[in-house]
């Protein structure tokens, strides 16, 4: 789309784009003052300025001392490097799940976590005609479900309160934990046991058991799970299952680049 067909878009859709021309010209220079910059993307020298006011305000873009120059940061680049994490992560489990899947023929899901809440970013489901909804994208609870344990347990203890403090506690069931006094006990016990579970927490007649997928660093950046309705679960087994699930997570973290998988 040319720069000239702007203004024949709605004032939302003109505005994205010429945010998007903005960063565009940006990353053609090390540096660019305000005057060549409006040229460059043909708007007003004031127009130019009020979104790199904006942009500098949100962090992506940085202006060079009391010049008129001004860079992108990196602030994209994170958010192209956690896209690029997540396409390796899902790459390199998927196998991982495929085999869990034929192993169990149980729905298995890995999730990341996204401010306050957990995002399925794969899924493999159960063969069976019995089997939990879910679908690659959809939010759910960090509170309530095996995965979002797993992703809070290895977390620093004053940063889990900081992300709960703004989550409300919605009781899914009668077996839900509705507040972070409840939760910390909680996630201390699946640290030290290595895996979480949802039992009938989010879902009545639903269990679900997780584990820790962790990246080069040594942080945990997904969770991998295993979704069964309860007339298909018994606890004789859930030490095999467990079992599975670590050889499976250790597995696709070596792919990340850690070699220390703890369990």
């Amino acid at each position: 789309m040319a720069i000239a067909d702007l203004d024949k878009q709605p004032d939302s859709v003109s505005s994205v784009l010429k945010v998007f021309g903005i960063l565009q010209a940006l990353g053609e220079e090390r540096e660019i003052g305000i005057t060549e910059l409006s040229q460059r993307v043909m708007m007003s020298k004031s127009t130019v300025y009020r979104f790199l006011q904006t942009m500098k305000s949100l962090g992506y873009v940085a202006q060079e001392g009391d010049s008129e120059k001004y860079s992108l940061t990196l602030k994209l680049f994170e958010l192209g490097a956690k896209a690029l994490q997540n396409v390796d992560l899902i790459r390199s489990a998927d196998i991982q799940m495929r085999h869990l899947s034929e192993e169990t023929r149980e729905t298995i899901h890995l999730g990341a976590l996204d401010e306050d809440s957990i995002v399925y970013i794969h899924k493999i489901d159960s063969m069976y005609n019995l089997r939990m909804y879910s679908r690659i994208g959809r939010r759910n609870p960090l509170h309530s479900t095996a995965i979002g344990k797993v992703l809070l347990a290895w977390r620093d203890r004053d940063e889990v309160k900081e992300i709960l403090s703004g989550i409300d506690f919605t009781r899914s069931t009668p077996h839900t934990i509705c507040s972070t006094e409840d939760l910390l006990p909680v996630l201390d016990r699946v640290r030290e046991q290595g895996f979480g579970e949802d039992i009938e927490e989010q879902e009545e007649g639903l269990r679900c058991i997780a584990v820790p997928v962790f990246d080069r660093f040594g942080v945990v950046i997904s969770g991998l799970s295993i979704s069964f309705p309860t007339i298909r679960f018994s606890e004789d087994n859930k030490g095999e299952i467990v079992n599975k699930l670590h050889a499976s997570a250790r597995y696709i973290s070596e792919q990340m680049g850690y070699h220390d998988y703890p369990f």
